[in-house]
């Protein structure tokens, strides 16, 4: 996966996290049984040679894996976490698959334990205003 929205649908989706990564999983329904992936590690993680190691390391986990345990016609998405950084590949390894065998079981309604956000939740505004505001307001 390479475009934004991609990224952004898959955080939608049902989610796994571990110690080391999150796991984003979400079905595509476009009728293609083809399984995506997509890594993100950010630069809280470190610098360009920590998140480079860490991606390449994301990516053989999930040409190893996605195979066997993902699931087909959804796109999957890595997300770095700092425990992750010099974790041990076969403790990754296991890790990944027991969040992909936790998204299997989890229906696909049933994303996070929280609510959404309803739409009619407003902001509340404190009744005290400067004196910047009254000339903004004009």
């Amino acid at each position: 996966m390479v475009r934004r929205a991609d990224f952004l649908a898959a955080n939608r989706g049902r989610r796994a996290p571990m110690p080391g990564f999150v796991l984003l999983v979400r079905e595509r329904a476009d009728g293609d049984a083809a399984m995506r992936y997509g890594i993100t590690v950010t630069k809280k993680i470190g610098g360009a040679v920590i998140r480079n190691r860490m991606k390449r390391r994301f990516r053989v986990l999930a040409r190893e894996l996605l195979p066997v345990h993902g699931v087909p016609g959804a796109d999957h998405v890595l997300i770095g976490r700092s425990d992750g950084i010099e974790r041990d590949f076969s403790l990754l390894r296991a890790e990944l698959e027991k969040a992909l065998r936790k998204v299997m079981t989890r229906p696909a309604g049933e994303s996070r334990g929280r609510s959404p956000r309803s739409p009619e939740r407003k902001r509340h505004i404190s009744a005290a205003s400067g004196p910047g505001q009254e000339e903004a307001e004009q």
